[in-house]
């Protein structure tokens, strides 16, 4: 008979009729009816960049943290005791200090929060191919069909591996189990930090109606606030409203609306999920008009976007320039190209182009630049249009070969050296 449960503590099978853990003690038990007749799980780590830091620094472990860049950039994560305060991943770097002023502000290190990522990445793929990540913290897992590999069903895999990454990594992670991956998703935001969740099909129909249209994964807060304002604020509303109504009035937000709040998401844990964009963005500490300043600020963030093109072996066959001016006003202008490309000097001229083309004397806070509709890298094809690209790409090349073999000081194009 298998067991309707399993402590939190010791993972020991715990009986419908146990109070408690008769291994252990511990009153603290996951139980659920189709516990173990569900298999697709979202582990979402918890507040990823900070729990690095204080894991690193112990001093840290009893304040309230913000990693993010100076008073102009915006809060990349908090700890949970700085979000009492009412600090929120993206708020303004200055609304989060005024909210948490006693906060411990940290630059980011993003080169250790991928390599702690890509190693709880590989501690799931461990457990399944089936793994789909979303971010540098979080993915997707199915785990159908791994009762007998691992000797359990896939409740207790899991909480097996949520303990192994506690141990091993030093930060703990949220999961969120269910029959598909909308549900699974949103399990895992029921029970932070540290939690475990489960949504079974029987629950399924009740919570979702229940379940508010702003805390639909993928619906930002404009969409909410348009959805709101036709009366559509919980899933509930959504049933109730006519498929056609809904079609002509939200279009696919509506029809995707509805298919959640019938609990339908077919969509396969896909391991080799496409990434459909590569970019980079900085926030500056004052306000930049001058076009040859942002030109200066944009080619390093255009480096490293394509030294990240190379690394995934893609190219782009559409060039993105991203403005956000002195009042919070975003400018997006794009460029599809003649053939796809990588290269650092193609998405600097393009975005450049892009800019030239803005009026003249408009301050900005925030420039970023990036690939888009990328497809696998096939070579230096060159634009036709442009005799010197080949040779440009050829050095580029060159380059990227001296910094791989001497370190990334090694050559640096005299752009970079510049200054505001």
């Amino acid at each position: 008979m298998s067991a309707s449960g399993y402590c939190r503590k010791c993972l020991a099978p715990v009986r419908a009729d146990d109070p408690a853990c008769p291994a252990c003690g511990a009153a603290q038990v996951l139980r659920h009816e189709e516990l173990d007749a569900l298999s697709i799980a979202h582990i979402d780590c918890d507040a990823f960049y900070a729990a690095i830091e204080k894991r690193d620094d112990p001093s840290l472990a009893h304040k309230p943290v913000i990693v993010g860049g100076g008073t102009r950039g915006v809060a990349a994560t908090c700890c949970y005791i700085a979000r009492l305060y009412g600090v929120r991943s993206a708020m303004p770097m200055f609304k989060a200090v005024k909210a948490c002023p006693d906060a411990v502000v940290i630059r980011p290190r993003m080169d250790v929060y991928a390599a702690e990522g890509k190693r709880i990445r590989e501690m799931m793929q461990a457990v399944t191919p089936l793994v789909e990540p979303l971010s540098i913290d979080e993915a997707f897992m199915d785990l159908t069909g791994t009762a007998r590999l691992h000797g359990a069903p896939p409740a207790l895999t899991l909480l097996r591996l949520q303990r192994a990454i506690r141990d091993e990594v030093g930060v703990t992670v949220s999961v969120g189990l269910s029959f598909n991956k909308f549900l699974a998703k949103t399990a895992s935001e029921l029970d932070k930090p540290n939690g475990f969740a489960v949504i079974g099909r029987s629950e399924a129909p009740a919570f979702l109606q229940a379940l508010k249209v702003s805390a639909v994964y993928g619906v930002g807060p404009a969409t909410a606030r348009k959805l709101e304002s036709d009366g559509l604020k919980t899933l509930a509303d959504v049933l109730a409203r006519p498929e056609r109504e809904l079609l002509a009035r939200h279009g696919e937000t509506g029809w995707r609306l509805l298919r959640l709040a019938r609990g339908e998401d077919a969509r396969s844990v896909n391991p080799g999920r496409e990434r459909k964009s590569v970019s980079a963005e900085t926030t500056f500490e004052d306000d930049v008009a001058c076009k040859q300043t942002l030109k200066d600020r944009l080619w390093p963030l255009c480096v490293k976007v394509a030294d990240r093109m190379k690394a995934h072996a893609v190219a782009g066959r559409v060039v993105t320039l991203k403005l956000k001016t002195e009042q919070f006003r975003t400018v997006t202008r794009r460029r599809t190209l003649h053939a796809p490309a990588q290269l650092t000097d193609t998405l600097f001229r393009h975005a450049c182009d892009l800019l030239e083309s803005e009026p003249a004397g408009v301050r900005y806070r925030l420039i970023g630049a990036g690939y888009s509709d990328l497809t696998p890298a096939a070579g230096d094809a060159g634009d036709l249009a442009d005799p010197g690209a080949l040779r440009r790409a050829a050095a580029e090349r060159a380059m990227d070969a001296a910094r791989a073999r001497f370190g990334d000081q090694a050559v640096m194009k005299g752009r970079m050296l510049k200054r505001d």
